[in-house]
């Protein structure tokens, strides 16, 4: 039997352990801020309102970014921030090189956040919120955003180039890289319907236009009137007929054979992910209903919590 002094000293131990690391268990909560900083969620969806009106593909290119930073080392704001000195950041990683934008938003949407309630809100929260609001604004779902995620002190351009899915990948590769972040295909084939909004440059669809089978004849040739077989490569096309409203559009493209990226089509091209296509290219209701919970299942990819990271003043920069 233990004596009493060494009682005392395991019971101080658990107190010590389970009293430094409480932090740990944190956990995210949609009224994360409902005290101290009642009016967040006003002050985003003012400031994406004008975006969106000024530059209606801004609601898509918003929702790219947090994609782009949670499959990063998890939603972290990291893609927000500038190289330094001591590291090279996500910016200009392949995927995201003249590609991935509005920073300038989201600079603007801190720069107000920070009037109301300085040093309170991550610039990983503030991008989660105005990822769901580019979509209602669009006329698409909506959805409680988890809050109380903090920002990354650093950055990684390896692992972007690593982790972010490629345009020219195949279903498999599609599915692994999904699965990686604790996400299931039937996770990866609703969020691609992100791309019911936006437009994608043509070097990263010119291969499947001229090249590939699985393709409607009139669509390819509508697509190359853009898309020269050597030049152009910034030249922009939608993914769908309505890219600046929210819908089931794109997935009625795929049924089309009118995806406009290979990785889009692999999600209907006789494999696994055909009947779920089928379902949202009729069902508006369903892919509402699959996208809203994926995404919130997607921004909870190992975010920082606690006393991890910090409250970034300035979301392109460490404090």
């Amino acid at each position: 039997m233990a004596s009493a002094p060494s009682l005392f000293v395991t019971a101080t131990l658990l107190v010590f352990i389970f009293g430094c690391c409480s932090t740990v268990n944190a956990q995210l909560s949609p009224t994360f801020y409902s005290k101290t900083c009642p009016t967040l969620l006003s002050v985003v969806r003012t400031a994406m309102n004008q975006a969106v009106t000024k530059e209606p593909r801004m609601g898509a290119s918003i929702l790219r970014l947090f994609f782009h930073d949670c499959f990063v080392n998890g939603c972290d704001a990291s893609i927000l921030l500038d190289d330094t000195a001591s590291f090279t950041g996500e910016k200009n990683a392949g995927p995201n090189q003249n590609s991935v934008r509005g920073f300038e938003v989201i600079d603007t949407i801190k720069t107000r956040v920070e009037a109301a309630c300085n040093a309170t809100v991550s610039c990983a929260d503030i991008l989660a919120l105005a990822a769901r609001d580019g979509v209602v604004l669009l006329g698409g779902t909506s959805w409680t955003v988890p809050l109380g995620r903090r920002d990354a002190r650093t950055a990684s351009q390896s692992a972007a180039n690593s982790n972010l899915p490629s345009p020219f990948a195949d279903l498999a590769a599609l599915i692994s890289s999904f699965t990686a972040k604790g996400l299931t295909a039937n996770d990866m084939t609703v969020l691609s319907g992100a791309h019911t909004i936006g437009q994608a440059q043509c070097s990263s669809f010119r291969t499947r236009i001229y090249n590939e089978a699985n393709i409607d004849p009139g669509f390819a040739t509508t697509r190359k009137a853009s898309c020269p077989a050597s030049s152009g490569n910034t030249n922009l096309a939608p993914f769908d007929t309505t890219p600046n409203g929210f819908d089931n559009d794109y997935y009625k493209a795929l049924v089309g054979r009118r995806g406009l990226l290979h990785s889009d089509q692999q999600l209907f091209n006789n494999g696994s992910q055909d009947a779920l296509v089928r379902t949202y290219s009729t069902n508006v209701a369903a892919f509402n209903r699959d996208f809203a919970a994926a995404m919130v299942k997607m921004s909870r990819i190992s975010p920082l919590l606690g006393t991890n990271g910090e409250i970034r003043k300035n979301c392109r920069l460490v404090n």
